[in-house]
């Protein structure tokens, strides 16, 4: 494609949201990235756009995502896209690009959007933004602007393509919230076909198998008990996790503790673990870097228990209790048995 140079910018238009596709539905961070893309369209004067690429995708939910804020829905169902191969993903979204020329395009930072869109990035000679936390326009250019993690996580940046389109980010799932359905809103749905562009390819998918440990699921957690360097060990753990049995919920850590051998990495929140939005978050004995804050500072209720009352995560926290853990959740536990 060639290069979308600065005197072309106005050539370029609407706000695309490049949906995830898997295990016959569409990924919730697709209603995520619709929701953040709602208010950028909003303010270029521009549409949402979805797409979608997979197989046997049913109607009702191509408008579930009109009802979250989508105008356009651009469908390619086909069984090539049965299984997830990046090659030829990349190859029919150039397409699309090249044809419609959207002005933004947002990803999931999932495993299958970080083998996609830097190769659509490379394609269409354009920038890419890894690992947003946040979205705006700006309203002198309307630039998008990028923020996110930089320098180990110890400072925010705000990155911005100035020249080229598309502007690429990806925003990591839980970051953003999606938009409530509206069934009265209306849109449309343009189904494509599999442009010949994408009949080459130089793998496929033989077997797909899933592989995880079993009990981990801080994803779809309502209660997270977390854990960092003041639960002291692995025995530490072993207080969290009968809390967490008790009041449903999950067992979650900072990357010390996973570093340290604590608990395995499944259980990791943060930059480098997993992104969270839980109704309730306990962190026990966390200090609270920037690293694991990006990870699950959207979730709806923090708790905090520390012995230090000037940690970051205690700052962060809407309910902190000073304190040593070690007597604060045998309490709790004793607590919650009696009701």
């Amino acid at each position: 494609m060639r290069l979308a140079k600065l005197e072309e910018r106005e050539n370029f238009r609407n706000i695309w949201v490049m949906a995830e596709w898997s295990s016959g539905r569409i990924q919730p961070v697709t209603l995520e990235l619709v929701g953040a893309a709602r208010p950028l369209a909003d303010a270029r004067r521009s549409e949402v756009w979805t797409v979608v690429l997979g197989t046997g995708i049913a109607d009702r939910q191509l408008n579930e995502l009109i009802a979250c804020g989508s105008d356009i829905v651009l469908v390619v169902d086909d069984p090539a896209f049965t299984n997830f191969v990046d090659e030829t993903e990349a190859r029919v979204l150039c397409a699309l690009i090249e044809k419609h020329r959207p002005e933004s395009v947002l990803c999931g930072a999932t495993t299958r959007g970080r083998a996609l869109i830097p190769r659509v990035a490379v394609q269409t000679n354009t920038g890419l933004t890894a690992d947003c936390t946040q979205l705006a326009i700006d309203p002198e250019n309307g630039n998008l602007l990028q923020t996110r993690p930089a320098f180990g996580g110890n400072l925010m940046a705000t990155i911005y393509c100035a020249n080229f389109r598309p502007q690429m980010a990806t925003v990591r799932p839980r970051v953003m919230s999606a938009r409530p359905p509206d069934a009265s809103r209306r849109g449309r749905v343009i189904r494509g076909t599999l442009p010949t562009v994408s009949a080459a390819a130089c793998k496929r998918v033989l077997e797909v198998f899933h592989s995880s440990e079993p009990g981990v699921n801080l994803a779809d957690a309502r209660f997270i008990v977390a854990g960092g360097r003041g639960v002291k060990g692995k025995e530490g753990f072993n207080l969290l996790r009968r809390f967490a049995t008790m009041v449903g919920g999950a067992v979650g850590a900072s990357r010390a503790t996973v570093d340290a051998g604590w608990i395995p990495y499944a259980h990791q929140v943060g930059q480098t673990g997993q992104t969270v939005q839980s109704q309730v978050y306990l962190a026990c004995g966390i200090s609270g870097q920037i690293q694991h804050l990006v990870g699950m500072q959207s979730c709806d209720c923090i708790i905090a228990i520390d012995k230090n009352p000037d940690t970051s995560m205690m700052k962060l926290a809407d309910i902190t209790v000073v304190g040593d853990l070690f007597e604060v959740l045998p309490e709790l536990i004793r607590q919650v048995s009696i009701t």
